[in-house]
């Protein structure tokens, strides 16, 4: 299966960003790079199928040509703190925080201007203001309607690790998304409840999936009865496949299980294509990116003024800014939560 194949690289990159707190970054911030005008190298976490079309927008917008390298959020940070200030890439687009987390903790993310960071809400982008987040993705419970009833799901995601869910769950655990969930419960109830979790869905024999969108067809046929996932997959899904017996399930605001991350930018401090890398990520802040967002996406727009372009459980009720986890917290929470996936078998 795909999440066997993966784990090697995924213990790779438990060691490489094991050592982040020890790598060096560039000396400069990367607004002094000289800009020679090249292609605008990002390394992006999302799937082209996701951004493809905001990239195609945005050299349209600005002219500026952009080479893409996808990948795994997870594997695309690692890549970055080994290749340090050889990396070609001139951005980071990041699936969630803790990625772009990881990426700064190496030292090799340029700071943003405090205009830019000032358009997102402060939980949606760094402390130290070295990437700011650029849609909300909030975790679900996506169920079958024609198998489970809404009123026997429960108000806590920690409730699936009991035995009545036996066979019933299924996740992704080689998924970025899932990791940095991961690391933002062992933020909030600690390691070893977190740990019992994760071994009472083992116990329960969860069935594990490549991805989100897997996941979530594996419910909707009823080979699972309940995913874990992001928030925009039934919407993704059904888009593609049409209507389908598939619903969102929120957990109570407070519990572990009600956790909205951020996909993020953030410039390389290396790169030599400043100019270009600023005008991106304010692109992706901005009008242009935030409209993007809610009109062509089913995700949560970051910035004030934007409302997503489905009907769903509004950011501030689904976790607000009060218990939410410090996003910029989970790039050094992430190497325990794979070693901790890791030792329990997920991974």
């Amino acid at each position: 299966m795909a999440h066997v194949r993966r784990t090697s690289v995924l213990l790779g990159v438990v060691t490489v960003l094991a050592l982040v707190s020890m790598s060096c970054g560039g000396d400069g911030d990367g607004t002094d790079s000289a800009d020679d005008g090249g292609t605008l190298t990002v390394y992006s976490g999302r799937e082209e199928e996701f951004v493809g079309s905001l990239f195609e927008q945005f050299e349209a917008d600005t002219g500026i040509e952009v080479d893409v390298r996808y990948g795994d959020s997870a594997e695309l940070a690692a890549t970055l703190v080994e290749e340090g200030e050889a990396s070609p890439a001139d951005v980071f687009f990041s699936q969630d925080a803790g990625s772009l987390g990881a990426v700064a903790e190496a030292g090799q993310l340029a700071e943003i201007d405090a205009e830019v960071l000032d358009r997102v809400e402060e939980r949606f982008r760094s402390a130290d203001g070295l990437w700011v987040g650029t849609s909300g993705r909030g975790r679900v419970a996506v169920y079958n309607t024609d198998v489970v009833d809404a009123s026997d799901l429960p108000p806590s995601i920690l409730e699936f690790a009991d035995p009545r869910w036996a066979g019933r769950i299924g996740l992704p655990p080689t998924n970025s998304s899932f990791q940095a969930h991961v690391a933002a419960m062992m933020l909030t109830i600690g390691e070893e409840s977190t740990r019992d979790w994760l071994e009472g869905l083992m116990a329960n024999e969860v069935r594990f999936y490549e991805d989100n969108g897997a996941a979530t067809r594996a419910v909707a046929s009823g080979e699972i009865e309940v995913g874990l996932v992001n928030h925009y997959y039934k919407f993704e899904v059904e888009a593609e496949d049409g209507t389908l017996p598939i619903a969102n399930h929120y957990f109570e605001p407070g519990d572990p299980g009600s956790f909205v991350n951020t996909a993020g930018v953030g410039i390389l401090a290396s790169t030599e294509h400043a100019d270009a890398a600023t005008t991106f990520v304010d692109y992706v802040t901005g009008e242009e990116g935030q409209t993007w967002v809610s009109t062509e996406t089913w995700e949560y727009p970051v910035a004030p003024g934007y409302e997503p372009s489905v009907d769903i459980l509004a950011i501030n009720r689904f976790v607000g800014p009060e218990s939410q986890v410090d996003l910029s917290d989970l790039g050094p929470a992430l190497p325990g939560a794979l070693r901790l996936l890791a030792d329990v078998g997920m991974v």
